[in-house]
């Protein structure tokens, strides 16, 4: 009986030995996957994101893998259901991935010019092509009055700045109209109702693009995701009647129309978009660590994540004191009100 049970704990033992030996892995050592969305998916912002790998490697330890995405939805599902650790992804990804897995939680966003949450925000733009400007207009001024009955391009519905703030606005306008005091956003979705023809771009570019080719006559798109493909042709940043250009080097999918020109009709700030992480994949201990890393003054010196220049191209631009800043679930709950 001894030599029975003896040899039941060498058969542990022994297997406790060689699996270690064949290379299992432990949570901690696993690979961290970072999944992208298509605005972030890009050739062009390659370097970017490997940055932002080596920053995580170096906090943590762990290989950083990169998942690359053409769908917004793929890309919350991914976070939601632990097959990424971590995600970049606009408020109302981060809400809806929450809504699915309520331990999806914000890791960092990066701050406003001041170097706080304060004004931690970019722009949802309106913009329509700038030689149809006139068609736009009530009383002088830039106005949504005349998108009714247009062809319409959107980023995707989980999109925050291509979607839910854009939808939110038209509804608040027109819901003030006898015939459009029951619009839902749903109505907005497709073509039919109040607009001509519904079309979705996939991502910021692939909106824009969609304006510039003729696709669309009015597109939701948000000038961070555009910065790198246009420049300022007439007027000031993020205003209505302001005009921007695609240059003439820029990038695919803006390489297909150079030297085109839009000009916004409407402009929202929107909080900006976080890095979040999925607690029952990601330990604690990493999640503080890759913190740190991000909030660093290195990383907020690091000219590859904050680009210096508008020749640069990059995540994020570095005006004045722009850096990684801590927040939490409450934060994002003004876009959360947009859906009541």
């Amino acid at each position: 009986m001894k030599k029975s049970i003896l040899s039941i704990i060498m058969l542990i033992f022994l297997s406790t030995i060689l699996g270690a030996c064949s290379g299992e892995k432990s949570a901690s050592s696993k690979e961290i996957t970072m999944v992208w969305y298509p605005n972030e998916s890009g050739n062009d912002l390659k370097d970017a994101r490997d940055e932002i790998g080596k920053i995580i490697e170096g906090a943590t330890g762990r290989k950083v893998e990169h998942k690359l995405t053409t769908d917004y939805a793929v890309a919350i599902e991914t976070i939601a259901n632990g097959k990424a650790e971590l995600a970049f992804m606009g408020a109302q990804g981060y809400i809806e991935a929450r809504s699915k897995n309520d331990n999806i939680e914000p890791l960092v966003v990066p701050s406003g010019a001041s170097g706080t949450l304060d004004d931690a925000v970019y722009y949802s733009w309106l913009a329509v092509r700038a030689g149809d400007t006139d068609k736009y207009k009530t009383n002088g001024e830039y106005s949504i009055d005349n998108i009714v009955g247009s062809k319409f391009s959107f980023v995707s519905n989980s999109s925050t700045s291509g979607f839910k703030v854009p939808s939110s606005d038209i509804i608040a306008h027109f819901s003030k109209q006898d015939q459009w005091k029951d619009l839902m956003p749903e109505d907005l979705m497709e073509g039919g109702k109040f607009f001509k023809e519904v079309l979705y771009g996939d991502s910021h570019q692939g909106s824009a693009v969609n304006l510039l080719s003729n696709r669309a006559d009015v597109a939701a798109f948000c000038d961070t995701c555009v910065a790198n493909y246009v420049e300022l042709a007439d007027g000031e940043e993020n205003r209505p009647g302001s005009t921007y250009k695609v240059s003439e080097n820029a990038a695919e999918p803006f390489n297909t129309v150079p030297g085109e020109e839009f000009t916004l009709i409407s402009v929202t700030p929107v909080l900006n978009a976080p890095f979040v992480a999925n607690m029952e994949s990601l330990n604690q201990e990493d999640f503080e660590k890759i913190q740190e890393a991000f909030t660093s003054d290195e990383v907020a010196n690091n000219e590859k994540i904050f680009v210096k220049g508008e020749a640069e191209t990059g995540l994020f631009k570095k005006t004045d004191q722009e850096k990684f800043v801590e927040t939490d679930d409450a934060w994002f709950d003004p876009i959360r009100e947009l859906s009541k």
